[in-house]
């Protein structure tokens, strides 16, 4: 069995097979960064809410994945306070070169497949915005999605910070996961749109994948996301989907 903790945003800790993976960890209290640029018009300061876990709970993982390092994913507190020599799997050498400058040791660029703790991570591409948007702000650049993989267990495709694009509607007829995690908060920086997903790609998800489970998350911990999980299970709700979609709270755990 797989148990996935929605702990805030995009930070997820997941059991599987025996190991303790810990998803784009973002660890500050509540209000500790500044705001994103939105087009929401909220200005309130990053995270909106707190952790739903306790600190110690979290800075014990057999494996750390970093989607990408934007602050809501890899923030000033998982830099501070995660175990220096725990693996870190990270999408480029970019990342590799600022996360071991902040004093870890095991960073590794996951460039197609890798095995840790006996869970087999598999990288996948993601578009974090329109051409437009990346074009505008080149400072979005690139994000990874990860596939985890043990012959015992489900497999599941975290599909990180991207827009539904035609790579990634393949990933989901090629990976064939049987749970598949969506960031659905359609984080809205400037006038060019949406840089995440949102209800309607949880609906498009679910028939490109008619036998996974699909869970969203990344909503109502950011001022440039205006997507709530209400509007998930309402757009799961009108598609009468909702047996197979799930919006966890915060503090949340789901078994597979």
């Amino acid at each position: 069995m797989v148990t996935m903790k929605q702990v805030r945003n995009a930070t997820m800790v997941l059991q599987y097979e025996g190991a303790t993976v810990l998803i784009d960890p973002m660890l500050g209290a509540q209000g500790s960064m500044p705001p994103f640029p939105s087009e929401t018009g909220n200005t309130d300061r990053n995270p909106l809410v707190d952790l739903s876990s306790p600190l110690d709970e979290l800075l014990a993982p057999d494996v750390i994945v970093v989607t990408h390092t934007h602050p809501d994913h890899w923030d000033p507190a998982a830099a501070s306070l995660l175990p220096r020599s725990t693996p870190i799997l990270v999408q480029h050498d970019e990342d590799a070169v600022l996360i071991s400058g902040q004093g870890f040791t095991d960073v590794r660029v996951l460039e197609s497949t890798a095995t840790i703790a006996g869970v087999e991570f598999t990288r996948t591409g993601g578009q974090h915005g329109s051409d437009e948007s990346l074009a505008a702000q080149p400072e979005l650049g690139q994000v990874m999605g990860v596939v985890l993989r043990h012959e015992d267990d489900p497999v599941i495709y975290i599909a990180g910070d991207t827009i539904m694009t035609d790579e990634v509607r393949q990933n989901l007829v090629d990976i064939a996961a049987d749970v598949i995690v969506l960031n659905t908060g359609e984080a809205i920086p400037s006038a060019l749109g949406p840089i995440i997903m949102g209800p309607e790609d949880v609906v498009e998800v679910a028939g490109l994948a008619p036998h996974a489970r699909i869970i969203a998350v990344h909503m109502e911990a950011l001022n440039h996301c205006p997507v709530a999980r209400e509007d998930v299970r309402t757009a799961a709700a009108s598609h009468a989907i909702s047996d197979r979609v799930s919006a966890p709270e915060d503090g949340e755990a789901l078994s597979f």
